[in-house]
């Protein structure tokens, strides 16, 4: 891990994984320590992944002004960390929610960006923001699961806001509810920065009109991955945000939902290497 200073002063955690070519990676949550991202289901093995905490979380210090946790806001320290590490253009990495602040930096600084990969990323910046029943719709693909009858009210729950929800609705997040997703799931709860997600999309973060006409001019290759299985963003979702990047291509995990990493490691691994090192 290193640290290194925000235009604003505050101090930022990187942590370093792997070997290869760089790969900065932007955490989801909103505003979740990286630690959830592991070494992404091995890509480790083909990239030295840059996984950022964002300002207050992980081991990234909590900011003087909280409003800095609005997203647009946070670009700054995107290209703070390009600074940092030396780089004329970058290859970035993003999941979930971390898929906006990437989208906001491309728009912005466009000639820094070699290559994006948007990780079942529901794009809220480009007014995409999944609905209600497009997560019931991809939760009743799982009828057959024998958890579903227990974890469907809990998403009902978790949908209506009411904190009462218990964690069994997150057995949706996953393409394999087994041992390992769900102590990825029970570890999330300490991984989060309340106030820091209530401000990340807060008034002003997101103009969809302005971003959409901005990424016009990215000529970057765009990876963006859905889970098949996910329903925030479902696969539609994925390839309506598709048409905001002009060399976007949509890849389709089977059997995969919010973490595809976790739920078939090879296949990840394997589109998102071959879409990093794919000819320009």
């Amino acid at each position: 891990m290193f640290t290194f200073s925000a235009p604003d002063g505050t101090e930022l955690a990187c942590h370093v994984r792997g070997s290869g070519p760089p790969l900065v990676c932007l955490p989801g949550g909103p505003m979740r320590d990286s630690e959830y991202l592991g070494d992404l289901g091995g890509l480790t093995a083909h990239r030295t992944l840059h996984l950022l905490d964002l300002r207050g979380t992980g081991q990234s210090a909590v900011p003087v002004d909280e409003g800095t946790y609005r997203c647009d806001r946070q670009v700054d320290d995107v290209e703070a960390l390009r600074l940092h590490l030396g780089l004329d253009r970058m290859d970035v990495l993003a999941h979930s929610a971390g898929g906006n602040l990437a989208a906001l930096y491309a728009a912005r600084r466009p000639e820094r960006v070699a290559r994006l990969a948007l990780v079942t990323s529901p794009q809220r910046a480009l007014g995409l923001a999944p609905s209600a029943d497009d997560r019931r719709a991809a939760a009743h693909l799982r009828r057959a699961e024998p958890w579903f009858d227990k974890a469907y009210p809990e998403l009902e729950k978790f949908l209506a806001g009411r904190p009462d929800a218990d964690y069994a609705y997150e057995a949706f997040f996953y393409g394999r509810w087994d041992t390992r997703a769900q102590e990825h799931a029970a570890r999330g709860d300490d991984q989060y920065h309340e106030r820091a997600a209530e401000l990340f999309a807060s008034e002003g973060a997101f103009d969809p009109p302005a971003l959409h006409a901005a990424l016009a001019r990215l000529t970057a290759p765009v990876l963006l991955l859905a889970g098949e299985l996910d329903g925030g963003p479902d696969p539609a979702l994925v390839h309506r945000s598709a048409a905001s990047y002009p060399r976007a291509q949509v890849v389709v995990q089977p059997g995969a939902a919010h973490y595809p990493w976790l739920d078939d490691e090879e296949f990840f691994v394997a589109r998102v290497a071959e879409f990093l090192d794919a000819p320009a």
